[in-house]
């Protein structure tokens, strides 16, 4: 349990780091108005679905770059890096272009012009970021791979100082500048984005013990390594994609239901991923403590860290269950001062005090699976819960039911609970298979 606590506290701080920095984006939003905050919320929506199928692909560099330290293969690790960073570019750059364009995407999901026009202009900011965060994941993921995360979580920190300076300039037009709104605090963040990605690579290329790790290294007979990462990351990059597609899917029926349920949406969506970063820094720990274990062909240990991992997700989160069950107005307060979108952004914090659990635990559950080196039963369970599951449900609850924007919260919350039942099963087969392989 110490090695992975050591381990994930880094990560979970720097993944932390990354959702603070949208937090302070839709807490100053907020406050410039519900009308910009929806158009903040519109965007983010289809910039996170590609950010996470990004993410995803690139997990398979970190798997990689873990099996390859615990097999003793160090001077392999830096090269699958530098792969990775080409990878990364490449996913940052398409995603930029489709970005781009986010005003017609927004039109084809069926939102009003008035709203897809504020919305496409928001996306395009995003677009100048999305290589920059690629980058800086490949470099996190990497540092995480060989067990030092600390870099990233310092960097982390030092971004969400700068976000915030240049969210006050840009937001209410401040030093000069005009302002921008929502499109300020974006492009504030892509700004902030590709100044991580150049202070972690920087460290990365001059760590002193950077020849252990084969980072200056030829890469000549390595390029197979792309395929590898694309075959163990295009799994998850799909099944990140499906829950990723289904909270875009809701935000887009929280579109047609008007920007104050929009608003609203964000707001306690915002909050669950801020907690959410917690379980996915113990879910990249539990990842790489698993892979660790599997190169060594130590199933006690592949077992051990996986549940180990699964059960620090109740201590570690049911501080904000709490908060939200005690004193949901106080975090609301913070995000909006317009009565209608605080009034049922209450509503939906009561939901979202146990949902933050659920999320919590299916995310680690997934870890602990890709970690073991099982990509396809995750991504068949992703689609299940979040698609045959849960997106029916939210449509059904929000128009059928007609519950509104409760009714979307409910339904991803039960597809939650679905998903982590599921791959809660599927480690115990996971893991029993692993003893009988590596006994034999």
């Amino acid at each position: 349990m110490r090695r992975t606590v050591a381990l994930a506290l880094p990560v979970m701080l720097a993944r932390a780091g990354l959702v603070v920095m949208i937090t302070v984006d839709t807490v100053m939003v907020g406050q410039a108005g519900g009308e910009e905050l929806a158009h903040y919320a519109i965007a983010f929506a289809p910039q996170m679905l590609l950010l996470s199928v990004g993410f995803g692909l690139l997990i398979g560099a970190t798997v990689l770059t873990a099996q390859a330290d615990g097999a003793g293969r160090q001077g392999l690790c830096g090269r699958i890096w530098r792969l990775a960073l080409m990878l990364a570019a490449a996913i940052g750059l398409v995603d930029a272009l489709i970005l781009a364009h986010g005003e017609g995407l927004l039109l084809l999901l069926g939102q009003e012009p008035v709203l897809a026009a504020a919305g496409g202009k928001v996306l395009l900011m995003w677009a100048i970021g999305m290589p920059g965060i690629m980058l800086y994941v490949a470099t996190a993921g990497f540092l995480e791979g060989v067990s030092r995360p600390r870099p990233g979580m310092i960097v982390t920190i030092l971004a969400n100082v700068a976000n915030a300076g240049l969210n006050w300039l840009m937001i209410g037009g401040h030093g000069g500048l005009p302002a921008m709104g929502a499109e300020g605090a974006v492009l504030a963040t892509s700004i902030t984005r590709w100044l991580m990605f150049l202070a972690l690579a920087a460290y990365a290329l001059t760590m002193r013990d950077h020849a252990r790790f084969g980072i200056w290294a030829p890469l000549k007979g390595t390029f197979g390594q792309i395929g590898a990462m694309i075959r163990l990351g295009a799994p998850l990059a799909l099944s990140v994609g499906f829950e990723a597609a289904a909270f875009m899917a809701a935000a887009t029926f929280a579109g047609w239901l008007g920007e104050t349920s929009l608003a609203a949406y964000q707001i306690a969506l915002n909050f669950n991923a801020l907690i959410y970063m917690l379980a996915l820094g113990l879910a990249t720990a539990t990842a790489v403590r698993v892979a660790n274990a599997h190169g060594r062909r130590d199933a006690v240990g592949l077992a051990r860290a996986g549940w180990v991992g699964a059960g620090l997700v109740f201590p570690s989160m049911i501080g904000a269950t709490l908060i939200l069950t005690l004193a949901p107005g106080w975090v609301v307060g913070f995000y909006s001062d317009e009565a209608d979108v605080r009034a049922l952004a209450l509503q939906l914090m009561t939901i979202t005090a146990w949902f933050i659990l659920a999320d919590g635990a299916q995310g680690v559950l997934t870890g602990a699976v890709r970690g073991a080196a099982d990509a396809v039963m995750p991504t068949l369970i992703a689609g299940l819960s979040f698609w045959l599951v849960g997106v029916p449900l939210c449509y059904a609850l929000a128009f059928t039911a007609g519950w509104g924007t409760v009714g979307l919260i409910w339904g991803l919350f039960v597809s939650l609970i679905v998903a982590m039942c599921l791959l809660a099963l599927r480690f115990h087969i996971v893991s029993r298979r692993a003893t009988l392989a590596f006994a034999a």
